[in-house]
């Protein structure tokens, strides 16, 4: 389903159908999931459709930026570095795009979307909330739903650490696709509450596409300065 696409095009998959047709003269898109509709006509000689997966933090309206990946606890040592991989949501963008400019037309994404509060009620802030079992290697994910998270901890602190949580700002994630959705992290134990987070420009594996940020679709210019966790993780 993702790529790029000219005039006329149909694709399914389960609960998902996206396609553009000729309505009385006029090219328009639609959209179905999980039996949710989107509709627009839509005017170009020249753009291309293109669909592809986004920063998970725009469903069912965007609310927040961070992303909250709770897991299974890990105990690591001091000074030691342990890489895992996580499930993270995943959330499908269509773009309009033309030689002079892009644009989002349509987001949307399979399952239930949870928030929670990080830190305290009064200086906390809300987060999108997803829970992930730990995986020694690249585990297997249901397409467009769930993507795949590599993580690597590294514990910089004097003491044990036990990690169960980790907060993103999404709006630095660096996303990949082939047959699979992914991106890459790191996280930095620096002290008994705090920790640094932030995503790695990388593809998982060679040969994997880049996806389209929407913040360089919406013109909006964003500093990568990862995330410093202040309430524990």
């Amino acid at each position: 389903m993702f790529g790029r696409y000219n005039g006329t095009f149909c694709r399914e998959c389960g609960d998902i159908s996206v396609e553009t047709d000729v309505v009385n003269g006029l090219l328009t898109y639609r959209r179905r999931c999980e039996g949710r509709t989107f509709e627009r006509i839509l005017v170009s000689k020249t753009g291309e459709i293109v669909i592809s997966p986004v920063e998970p933090h725009n469903l069912p309206e965007n609310i927040t930026e961070f992303l909250l990946m709770e897991f299974s606890p890990i105990v690591i040592e001091p000074d030691a570095t342990q890489t895992v991989y996580l499930k993270f949501p995943v959330e499908i963008g269509v773009f309009l795009e033309s030689a002079k400019d892009i644009d989002v037309l349509d987001i949307f994404g399979l399952g239930p979307q949870k928030y929670t509060l990080y830190g305290s009620p009064t200086n906390g802030l809300i987060a999108r909330c997803y829970r992930s079992a730990v995986y020694p290697e690249i585990p297997p994910v249901e397409p467009f739903r769930e993507g795949v998270l590599k993580l690597c901890i590294h514990n910089a602190y004097n003491e044990w650490a036990e990690v169960s949580c980790a907060v993103f700002d999404s709006t630095d994630m660096k996303i990949y696709y082939d047959n699979y959705v992914a991106a890459s992290a790191t996280m930095k134990i620096v002290s008994k509450t705090l920790a640094e987070t932030d995503f790695v420009d990388a593809p998982l594996r060679p040969g994997m596409t880049k996806a389209i940020e929407l913040n360089v679709a919406r013109k909006i210019p964003v500093l990568d300065r990862g995330y410093l966790m202040e309430w524990g993780y």
